[in-house]
């Protein structure tokens, strides 16, 4: 009951961290919109899907690379640190910028022959080779798992971000098909993105202070 007491703080802002790089646009949610407001409900669903299951592909082996690299080398996690600490700041940056222009979403339907299979293999193959998503999961383990902490710890990180992927990337499918939320994020976008990039400020600075 101590180890989770002493770990949850850092589950916490590891889960915060995920469902902010999930509410900045990267390929996988520029694709989930675009195919969510111009194709069907099924396709847009099997999207996300194979999404989320990437997601739980990139969260196992952030925790298994990670874990056994700490194993090995107990000192590689400062320089972990620093490269998650860095990424957050670029994610910070490009928030701002984001907000400071007055560009829309540059979202892109997926047309794609094969039905429902044929998207959820997009949106895995999409999630896979998305640099974003292992930096992200980078910056989520180094932020939850400190150094000594039992393996299960990062089991929970990645169950409950998993979870959060899934029913995130679903809530984007669903939502995104209908005009008046899109009108609604259009008009919110830029706040939305200036506190992106606060909290990935506070998140960069949470890593780069928490005891190694």
């Amino acid at each position: 009951m101590d180890t989770i007491t002493t770990a949850l703080p850092g589950i916490l802002i590891a889960y915060g961290v995920f469902v902010m790089g999930m509410f900045s646009p990267g390929p996988n949610i520029l694709s989930i919109i675009g195919t969510s407001m111009s194709v069907n409900r099924d396709a847009e669903r099997a999207l996300a899907m194979g999404v989320g299951t990437g997601s739980l592909l990139w969260g196992l082996l952030a925790w298994g690379g990670l874990t056994t690299l700490l194993m090995a080398y107990a000192g590689l996690m400062t320089v972990i640190k620093i490269a998650g600490a860095l990424y957050l700041l670029w994610l910070a940056v490009k928030s701002f910028r984001a907000a400071a222009t007055r560009q829309d979403l540059a979202a892109q339907a997926l047309a794609l022959p094969g039905g429902p299979r044929a998207y959820f293999w997009r949106g895995l193959t999409i999630q896979m080779t998305n640099p974003k998503a292992a930096l992200t999961w980078t910056a989520t383990i180094s932020l939850g798992l400190a150094p000594g902490a039992p393996w299960w710890i990062g089991g929970i990180i990645v169950g409950g971000t998993t979870i959060i992927s899934f029913a995130g990337h679903l809530a984007y499918a669903v939502a995104f098909s209908t005009q008046p939320m899109v009108a609604a994020y259009l008009r919110a976008r830029r706040w939305i993105q200036a506190g992106l990039g606060v909290f990935f400020c506070f998140a960069s600075l949470r890593l780069l202070t928490s005891r190694t």
